[in-house]
C-alpha cells in the first residue's frame, strides 16, 4: 500500500463532498477515474481495477449522498413522494446492475447515456428559465424510471444525479427540490451498489489487502472522512444560488461527465 496516495484521498473527498451537496450528485464522475489512477499506481490486478473503482466509488457516494440528503431534507428540498415511489426500484435496479456489470457490453449503453447527457446539457444551457415538459408519472412510471436509473448508475459507478435531476426537472420539479431529491435517491443507489460489488468481488483472487470484495477500504475511509463533513456546505451553497446559476453549473457538470466518458471509450 502506498501511504502517500492515502493523503490524496482526503482532498478528493472534500471536493466530492462539496459537489455532492451543491448538485445532488455522488461524485462518481470524479471518483472512478481517480481510483483507476490510484489502482494503477498501487499495481492492482488489471482485471479487477475497473470493478474496484466502481465498487469503491459507490461506497464513497453512500456517505456523501447521505450527508447531502440530510441537509436538503432539513431545508424542505426533498420530494418525499418521489423518493417513496422510486427508491425501492432504484435499490433493486442498482443491485441487479452490479451483477450485470461484468457480463453486459457496456459500450452501447454508454453511448446512449452520452447522447442523453449532451441533449440535457444543451437544453439546460439554452433556455433562460425552466420549462415544464411534463408532469411526474404515476407509480408504475416512477418505478420503471427508478429501476433504469439504479441499474445504469451501478454499471458506471455514479450516484445517478446525471439522470435523476434531469428527469425531475423535465417533470416540472423545481431545480432545488430536484437536487435534494436526487441526493436522497443516491443513498439507495450507492447502498445497493456497494453491497452488490462486495458480493461480486467476494473470493476474487489477488485483491489488494484491505478489500472487501471490490470495495477498497483505505480509499473508502480516506474519501469518506472528508466528504461527509463537507457535503452540507455544498448543500447550503445550493440554496443560496439562483435557479439559473444551478442550471448552468449542472449543465457544465453533465458536459464534463460526458467528455470523460467519451474519452474513455476511445481509450484516452
Amino acid at each position: 500500500m502506498d501511504f502517500s496516495l492515502l493523503l490524496l484521498y482526503f482532498p478528493m473527498g472534500a471536493l466530492v463532498g462539496f459537489i455532492a451537496g451543491l448538485l445532488g450528485v455522488g461524485g462518481g464522475a470524479i471518483l472512478v477515474p481517480a481510483f483507476l489512477v490510484a489502482a494503477h499506481a498501487e499495481n492492482f490486478p488489471p482485471e479487477h481495477a475497473m470493478h474496484m473503482a466502481l465498487g469503491t466509488s459507490l461506497a464513497c457516494i453512500l456517505a456523501s449522498s447521505f450527508s447531502s440528503a440530510r441537509t436538503h431534507l432539513k431545508k424542505g428540498a426533498v420530494h418525499r413522494g418521489v423518493v417513496k415511489g422510486m427508491a425501492p426500484a432504484i435499490f433493486v435496479g442498482s443491485l441487479a446492475g452490479t451483477f450485470l456489470a461484468a457480463q453486459l457490453p457496456a459500450a452501447p449503453l454508454k453511448w446512449i447515456f452520452l447522447s442523453f447527457l449532451v441533449y440535457v446539457a444543451q437544453d439546460l444551457l439554452r433556455k433562460p428559465k425552466p420549462v415544464a415538459h411534463s408532469n411526474l408519472p404515476g407509480a408504475t412510471g416512477l418505478m420503471l424510471m427508478g429501476a433504469f436509473i439504479g441499474g445504469f448508475s451501478s454499471l458506471v459507478g455514479i450516484g445517478g444525479a446525471s439522470l435523476s435531476v434531469a428527469f425531475l426537472v423535465w417533470c416540472s420539479v423545481g431545480m432545488h427540490e430536484a437536487i435534494g431529491t436526487s441526493a436522497a435517491l443516491g443513498v439507495a443507489i450507492s447502498l445497493a451498489g456497494t453491497l452488490g460489488y462486495m458480493v461480486n468481488g467476494w473470493g476474487a483472487s489477488h485483491l489488494p489487502l484491505g478489500s472487501i470484495g471490490y470495495v477498497y477500504l483505505p480509499a473508502f475511509l480516506g474519501v469518506t472522512l472528508t466528504s461527509y463533513f463537507v457535503a452540507p456546505y455544498g448543500a447550503r451553497a445550493a440554496h443560496k444560488l439562483p435557479v439559473q446559476t444551478l442550471r448552468r453549473v449542472f449543465a457544465l457538470f453533465l458536459l464534463v461527465v460526458s467528455s470523460r466518458m467519451a474519452l474513455a471509450q476511445f481509450g484516452w
